[in-house]
């Protein structure tokens, strides 16, 4: 079993897993039954990492969306998708490995399936440069879902990014147009989109494989328009208030899901879907497929019309000062 990584606030859930380990060791190495206390330890950590999941604040949960072994994009394709045939470039400067993509079946039904990928050690974090996606990234995804829209196929795209990458030669190769471009053509685009958002959801970065029909997001990710830290870096001129931007921003899926901005909150294992891949992925699937469901049989003007009012509805408010007059 892989060595777990733990969070700060999970330090008592680390000190107690630690003991149920030595504890394993030492019944393995000798012929002494203690077996059942190693049983009431794990479920007093079980317990226990319910207590803690069960009021974390937002920047707890933004840690959690940021967890190193949190399931990517692949991982939950290859637990929900079949026959997924993953295709690369996009045919004007070369193949962004932050982004991933390819045709695939979900419950039988051919699709195009899409999303954001960071690495899990040195050398691929390296490759998939954290998920931060330059222009060809976007342009990829946007050849992809119109060769979806081509074949009239589904598109779902799964959000996984701390944003769009700012270096310079991103920016020298349009990196706000790919954004902008991937937007308008998504809120046009002629089959069903639906999308999650599995862990960071950030900015522009995110907004780029995100105008969707249907939106779920996983009970601990996070969806902004900017980081808590840099948004600790503009309002306080340091990121040491990252702590008080996150609760300010309203990030968390709870806080989405009333807004409007998510459909659906899928919930995640005891403790985050770090802990249990296929878990998670079984709650995914089965949102995924009500999702699909409920705009699979809409005519296109249908489709396009409830999805721009869906557009049109973000940002609304009601003028209580102005009602009362």
């Amino acid at each position: 079993m892989a060595k777990r990584t733990f969070l700060d606030f999970e330090a008592p859930v680390a000190e107690l897993e630690g003991k149920i380990e030595e504890l394993r060791y030492v019944q393995n190495e000798s012929a002494v039954d203690i077996s059942a206390e190693i049983d009431q330890l794990s479920k007093k950590s079980q317990q226990l990492v319910k207590d803690i999941y069960s009021s974390l604040t937002p920047w707890q949960i933004t840690k959690i969306a940021r967890h190193a072994e949190r399931p990517y994009t692949l991982d939950y394709i290859s637990e929900i998708f079949t026959h997924f045939v993953e295709l690369h470039g996009d045919r004007h400067f070369a193949d962004d490995l932050s982004i991933v993509g390819g045709l695939a079946r979900f419950n039988g039904v051919p699709c195009m399936v899409l999303g954001q990928q960071k690495g899990r050690d040195t050398k691929e974090r390296g490759l998939r440069n954290f998920g931060m996606s330059k222009p060809e990234g976007y342009r990829k995804a946007l050849r992809l879902m119109k060769l979806a829209e081509k074949f009239g196929l589904p598109v779902f795209t799964f959000v996984d990014t701390p944003g769009a990458y700012p270096g310079i030669d991103a920016e020298e190769r349009g990196q706000s147009e790919a954004i902008g471009r991937n937007i308008f053509e998504m809120a046009q685009l002629e089959v069903p989109i639906i999308t999650t958002i599995i862990g960071e959801g950030g900015s522009g970065g995110a907004l780029a494989i995100s105008v969707a029909d249907q939106v779920v997001m996983m009970q601990y990710a996070i969806y902004s328009v900017i980081s808590p830290e840099g948004c600790a870096s503009i309002l306080w001129k340091t990121s040491d208030k990252a702590q008080e931007a996150a609760d300010a921003l309203g990030i968390t899926a709870l806080r989405l899901k009333a807004l409007g901005l998510v459909d659906k909150i899928v919930n995640e294992p005891v403790g985050g879907a770090h802990r249990d891949y296929k878990q998670a992925a079984v709650f995914l699937k089965r949102a995924l497929g009500d999702a699909y469901r409920q705009v699979s049989d809409l005519k296109v003007k249908d489709l396009l019309d409830r999805r721009y009012d869906r557009l049109q509805s973000y940002g609304r408010f009601t003028d209580t000062k102005a009602n009362a007059k």
